[in-house]
């Protein structure tokens, strides 16, 4: 069983929806400290300008975890985010279908930052129908603890995973040999980024999967496509 631990970011990129259709298990990993970053913020694109996203939050203590932190809803800052779409893609190929999207993700209206990026996310996921087969679990549901791979080992076992599939960022924490010992494969994901027509003189994949919705409608989904190096290829290099 392929399972996938990520943190929920708002409309993210392509490269988190190919995890998502690799795995047969999908855990929100978000009883974990909020940290500046992109789980509440993603860019999108124009021919002329890049332009981030960003889900207000509320103040909170540093040690705040994702699942605790509230949005700030003391603006409509949901009309502001569809407004600025409107602007960026409005003369795109497929933009009532980006739209729709984005209205489907707030279509509930989520008072947490970890709801919001998780119905960002499962919009998407709907719009392309990625993977089926796919659970999609809440890291708290879990009852696990512990700290850092052994966490999430510990996470791997309770839900009788065989390959942990992972992004780049674990090449700097993740314990390799403790998961290869208990029987589970790790395997990074080897981002393929295949371009497709997008606004702008040079084609980036660092920006909202959105941005491959207003561009490509449903045929992206041949976009999503990368598949996973084992972790001692991609250590080498070999990727």
């Amino acid at each position: 069983m392929q399972l996938v631990i990520s943190q929920s970011m708002y409309f993210p990129w392509v490269g988190l929806l190919e995890q998502v259709k690799l795995a047969d298990a999908f855990v929100h990993y978000d009883d974990v400290q909020f940290t500046r970053g992109f789980y509440n913020r993603v860019q999108i694109r124009s021919e002329s300008s890049t332009r981030w996203l960003t889900v207000p939050t509320k103040k909170h203590p540093r040690e705040t975890l994702i699942d605790h932190v509230l949005v700030d809803d003391s603006f409509d800052w949901r009309e502001q985010h569809r407004n600025t779409l409107t602007q960026y893609y409005r003369h795109s190929p497929y933009f009532e279908d980006m739209i729709g999207v984005f209205d489907d993700a707030h279509s509930i209206h989520a008072t947490s930052l970890a709801d919001v990026s998780r119905e960002s996310i499962m919009a998407m996921v709907r719009y392309f129908g990625l993977n089926n087969r796919c659970r999609f679990i809440p890291s708290a549901s879990l009852d696990v603890h512990g700290r850092s791979s052994e966490r999430l080992l510990a996470i791997c076992r309770k839900l009788e995973a065989t390959v942990y599939i992972t992004g780049h960022g674990a090449r700097n924490y993740l314990d390799h040999e403790l998961f290869e010992s208990n029987g589970v494969e790790v395997r990074y994901m080897n981002y393929q980024k295949i371009p497709y027509p997008q606004s702008g003189n040079e084609f980036t994949p660092f920006v909202s999967g959105l941005d491959l919705i207003a561009n490509c409608g449903r045929n992206g989904a041949k976009h999503i496509c990368s598949g996973t190096v084992s972790w001692k290829e991609f250590a080498n290099g070999s990727h």
